[in-house]
């Protein structure tokens, strides 16, 4: 989805740091691929990884959930742990793609906090790690936006007239349409989504761009009013931008945990059970959620981040917001994803 805010090289192989260091040179031939989101991870953690365990981590990264899912799939890499989002765990999953996990391997993972355990993905927690979590909202500029923003509707506001920026995504756009017509983002119902491509095109003409992650750095230049944003990336234009502040919508957003798992075709099965268990410990675990911004599942992670951080209403909100029906996690849409290239395909020719 979602998750680049500095963007990292394409391919990192990080081996061991010094020749002072235990199995430097990586002498075991143990190694372990990791294919995440591009900049989702501190890279100085796959250093101390290397440097703590002798393995050498191959690392490289994507875009989004989809290519992710065309590369695993096409088995011309093989990778050993994946960070995919809910919807794509439980695409995966009926798939058979996934490795069902051994726990007792992973003795962090009592580290995570229970209310991101048994998650409607993965009910019997036994394909995935959670990894970092967040909202979507809307970022807006108090210079600009001089009303309480707090509906999906200033979204389609005139006066915001090639001032708003939407995300390059599908998915992403038609959630905030179906939320601000009072629908489950998860909809089948063809009607419904007939409605959203309807509200889509009708806010095609007062879309400034549709943006990927140069859409951060516009809003923190002062660019537009009002852009749609994940809480992570949120956190970074409001650290650079005293003017912009982050809403989630009285309708309803999407909430979502990104996890790690591991393919069943693994060729470093236990590289891959160490690696994860690293970055479920609570000081990587921080390190990692500082870095890119993003919010940690594990309590004690949160406590060792700053005090702008960790008590963050935009990082962190409530659970009672995080628990409210109106929050939904995205499903695997397969079964309706022509349905949904066919609405952006419509929208986009419109804008």
């Amino acid at each position: 989805m979602k998750k680049v805010i500095r963007k990292a090289a394409s391919l990192i192989v990080i081996g061991c740091m010094t020749m002072a260091v235990s199995g430097c040179g990586n002498s075991s031939g143990r190694q372990v691929v990791v294919y995440n989101w591009g900049d989702y991870i501190d890279p100085e953690v796959n250093k101390m990884f290397t440097q703590e365990t002798g393995i050498k981590v191959v690392y490289s990264d994507y875009a989004n959930n989809e290519e992710m899912y065309s590369k695993v799939e096409s088995g011309t890499v093989s990778y050993d742990v994946l960070f995919p989002s809910e919807y794509m765990i439980e695409k995966m999953i009926n798939k058979d793609m996934l490795a069902k996990l051994d726990l007792s391997k992973i003795p962090n993972y009592e580290k995570i906090d229970e209310r991101f355990k048994s998650l409607p993905y993965d009910p019997n927690n036994e394909y995935a790690v959670p990894y970092m979590w967040g909202t979507m909202g809307i970022v807006y500029n108090k210079t600009i936006v001089n009303e309480p923003v707090d509906s999906w509707n200033v979204m389609w506001d005139e006066k915001y007239a090639k001032q708003i920026f939407m995300y390059d995504s599908e998915r992403d756009s038609i959630m905030v349409a179906l939320k601000k017509l009072g629908y489950s983002m998860n909809t089948r119902d063809e009607k419904e989504l007939e409605e959203a491509k309807a509200e889509l095109i009708k806010q095609a003409p007062l879309v400034l761009a549709y943006v990927g992650d140069e859409g951060k750095n516009k809003m923190i230049n002062g660019e537009a009013a009002l852009m749609l944003a994940w809480a992570g990336d949120a956190m970074l234009m409001l650290s650079e931008n005293p003017d912009l502040e982050y809403v989630i919508p009285k309708e309803g957003s999407n909430y979502f945990v990104d996890s790690m798992v591991i393919p069943k075709n693994a060729a470093h099965m236990e590289e891959a059970y160490e690696y994860i268990n690293f970055l479920c410990r609570p000081d990587i675990a921080a390190k990692n959620a500082e870095y890119i911004g993003y919010s940690t599942p594990i309590s004690e992670a949160r406590e060792l981040l700053p005090e702008e951080v960790k008590n963050s209403d935009v990082a962190y909100p409530s659970e009672n917001i995080t628990s409210d029906p109106l929050m939904e996690m995205f499903n695997d849409p397969s079964d309706i994803i022509s349905v949904y290239n066919s609405i952006w395909t419509q929208v986009k020719s419109s804008s």
